[in-house]
């Protein structure tokens, strides 16, 4: 007869969760090497044609074989990025939902704001750097204005005559402008429109002066002959508009500034699915293909780390908060 002896209580309870923690990992790890077994939603906070929207279709074209899911764009429009913004903060963390974003969005609007309804650097997580690009401050071809010195005494002897437009409350086409009024004590109405080919078209028809907003949206109506540009924002000439003076070349030193577009994953994105997106965006953006597309728009790929973002981000806030601190600007 076999000397049979009951298993403890405790041991049998061990048996079972053991057992148990084995068929959840294993669950768990299937999830994951499964990802992404449904299509990726890449969220555009502004209009179509805007360079976000732009930049995620180039990359979201190369990105979806390499996935093996589609990466469908969806453009969520209003106060001037915040309510795309605001939502995939807001979004599950199940790696289906990301964000192309801006600077103002990302980080100016935490200081512009007076309550914002969400906050980029605690419910966003940084993704990769995707590209960047100048602001080019153009005007009506027939206006007369041929250089930056021109706008800025045509402002002075017009006072309350001039108009310019935008991306957005909170965009870098906004503050940029507003950085140029106090350095030159004048005065201009902001008009904000939900994307730069928007911009562009109310300074076509009219509505407003002049515009300094991404290149992706002068340059074809330079081309055209519609447009004339006066400068470019960053601190050196870009070398996609070599013929563009900068700021400081045009007689206005200490106004540089960088259109940038970050890709973003609600903060509770497991981490290797962050990594996953980083590896395989890096990959997209170092192709000739979509480094000529892009560059036809105007735009440099940047890449980089999820942690150089991170970096990048909170480098901004900190060279920017006393920038828009000292134009006074502030948003209900």
């Amino acid at each position: 007869m076999m000397n049979f002896k009951p298993r403890p209580a405790l041991a049998v309870l061990k048996a079972v969760f053991a057992v148990g923690l084995a068929i959840a990992s294993a669950s768990a790890l299937a999830q994951a090497t499964a990802w992404p077994n449904k299509p990726i939603k890449l969220v555009v906070p502004y209009g179509a044609g805007s360079s976000p929207d732009v930049i995620a279709r180039i990359v979201g074209e190369k990105l979806a074989p390499r996935l093996g899911q589609p990466v469908l764009v969806e453009n969520r429009v209003g106060a001037g990025g915040n309510n795309g913004t605001g939502a995939v903060a807001k979004a599950a963390g199940d790696g289906y939902t990301f964000l192309i974003s801006t600077n103002g969005p990302l980080v100016y609007n935490t200081v512009l704001y007076r309550k914002l309804p969400y906050d980029p650097f605690t419910e966003l997580r940084p993704v990769v750097l995707a590209g960047g690009q100048a602001n080019i401050c153009a005007v009506r071809a027939d206006s007369g204005i041929k250089t930056l010195q021109d706008l800025v005494s045509a402002m002075k002897q017009n006072p309350g005559k001039f108009n310019f437009s935008s991306t957005g409350v909170g965009s870098l086409s906004q503050l940029g402008v507003e950085l140029l009024k106090v350095k030159t004590d004048t005065y201009a109405v902001h008009i904000p429109y939900a994307s730069s080919p928007l911009a562009i078209l109310a300074l076509l028809q009219g509505d407003v002066q002049f515009a300094c907003v991404p290149a992706v949206a002068v340059m074809p109506q330079v081309k055209a002959g519609k447009l004339r540009t006066l400068a470019v924002s960053t601190a050196q000439r870009s070398q996609l508009t070599p013929d563009i003076p900068t700021m400081k070349e045009a007689g206005l030193p200490e106004i540089e500034n960088l259109a940038w577009m970050a890709i973003m994953a609600p903060a509770s994105t497991p981490t290797d699915i962050v990594q996953r997106m980083n590896q395989e965006i890096n990959a997209v953006l170092a192709m000739p293909e979509v480094r000529e597309k892009l560059h036809a728009q105007f735009m440099e790929p940047i890449g980089g780390s999820s942690e150089s973002l991170q970096n990048f981000m909170r480098q901004e806030l900190r060279v920017m908060t006393p920038v828009i601190k000292r134009t006074g600007i502030t948003i209900d």
